[in-house]
């Protein structure tokens, strides 16, 4: 069924398409539509079955949603941001016992300075917590890979991330296909957990493991990752078949066919870098993209071979390793080894900064003539860094550099102190 809907209630529908049995809530921007929206449908009756729980941290979502998962419900939470961060110790022990729960991050950058607004740093930082990360390109990928996401979770046995770009796509309304109940039936089976706390059969889940045993269960946690490698496409596949649409996968590739110079990012920038492409195609320029639709695993062998024929490899992300640069870069780097494509990493977008296609037409044609550092900032304003740098250098209480950026680009009552 076609709707004109907002990205954060078609996700919610998607959630309760799937059936879950326990929803553990707590609101932060800008996830919070989903999570308010499923609560509405728990409390008129139109979400069966289902047990809706506030709570009152990020941190105790999580962990609701890990005994939860545990007693054998099917789960479901969302976060963002610093609540991700607040959540953190149960990240990693929601991986470390393979329980298959779903988790939207709707995508928002890290303070301090604080800011609400979208890039990829919170869901970065989770990156080696053992979860799958997949990445939506659009409000319908966002909502049909939270349905291929259950069945991932469940067939694996491990959690799973659904990362969309806040406001970008949480808050913006757009056609969207809403499945019916039939199809994700059809899909997604009753959940059959691989591992159950029931009082009849008493096991221990959580047990304390030594140095004697560790090693070799971190490492199932991995094989399990390099399974969802050869699942996740398999998934899609007959998502596609019931559904009708190619939407989840490893990676897409964007008029790769021939390409010299060949973008590679995650999420919804896709949209404003294809419609660039489609302009400089026109011009005689060989440019292409691939979009990672999967993060964690790294699809590592199917991103070289795509990019074995390019004479550049320009990584274009929305997060920033403090200290070292771009953070999907590295892995990117990882797959073109013993290759020698130059890899440039261009970093844009941070705390909500407008990606403009005239930025990007501007940084493609200076990548094409290898005119790009190893690492660069899209649109950064070097003059206020400067004289930021400058007055720390002549004052040693020079005072908080937010607040004295802020006072450079006329945010003047932002910058005001109590």
């Amino acid at each position: 069924m076609l709707k004109q809907i907002e990205g954060s209630h078609g996700i919610a529908e998607a959630v309760a398409l799937c059936r879950p049995e326990v929803i553990c809530a707590y609101p932060i921007t800008p996830q919070t539509h989903i999570v308010e929206d499923l609560g509405t449908m728990v409390k008129s009756g139109s979400l069966k079955q289902c047990e809706f729980i506030n709570v009152e941290s990020e941190f105790a979502a999580l962990s609701v949603a890990i005994g939860s998962s545990a007693a054998g419900a099917r789960s479901y939470t969302a976060t963002a941001s610093q609540g991700l961060l607040y959540m953190a110790e149960a990240v990693y022990n929601a991986s470390g016992l393979g329980l298959p729960i779903v988790m939207t991050v709707g995508n928002r950058a890290i303070g301090a300075p604080i800011n609400i607004w979208n890039d990829q740093s919170d869901s970065m930082s989770m990156r080696d917590a053992g979860w799958i990360q997949l990445f939506a390109e659009t409000n319908q990928e966002a909502l049909d890979l939270h349905i291929q996401a259950f069945r991932i979770a469940e067939k694996l046995s491990m959690p799973v991330m659904v990362c969309v770009d806040g406001f970008i796509l949480t808050h913006a309304y757009e056609r969207m296909d809403i499945p019916e109940q039939e199809q994700v039936d059809r899909f997604l089976p009753p959940f059959e957990p691989r591992q159950v706390l029931d009082p009849a059969e008493p096991i221990s889940i959580g047990a304390m493991v030594g140095p004697e045993a560790f090693t070799e269960v971190r490492y199932l946690a991995h094989h399990k990752q390099m399974q969802a490698l050869e699942l996740i496409p398999e998934i899609a596949e007959e998502f596609k078949t019931i559904f009708g649409r190619d939407s989840g996968g490893l990676i897409s590739n964007y008029r790769t066919e021939d390409a010299e110079t060949i973008i590679v990012t995650l999420g919804s920038v896709i949209g404003t870098i294809a419609d660039v492409i489609d302009t400089m195609r026109d011009a005689g320029h060989k440019i292409g993209a691939i979009s990672l639709r999967c993060y964690r695993p790294f699809p590592k062998e199917l991103l070289r071979n795509a990019l074995l024929e390019c004479q550049r490899v320009v990584v274009f992300e929305k997060c920033l390793a403090v200290g070292m640069g771009g953070i999907v870069a590295n892995n990117v780097r990882m797959s073109t080894r013993g290759l020698s494509t130059p890899v440039y990493t261009v970093i844009g977008g941070l705390g909500g900064r407008p990606i403009t296609r005239k930025s990007l037409t501007d940084l493609f044609e200076r990548a094409m003539q290898d005119d790009l550092e190893e690492t660069s900032f899209l649109d950064i304003k070097c003059d206020i860094v400067e004289r930021e740098l400058a007055r720390e250098r002549a004052h040693t209480r020079s005072g908080s550099a937010a607040e004295n950026i802020l006072r450079e680009v006329g945010v003047v009552d932002a910058a005001k102190t109590a």
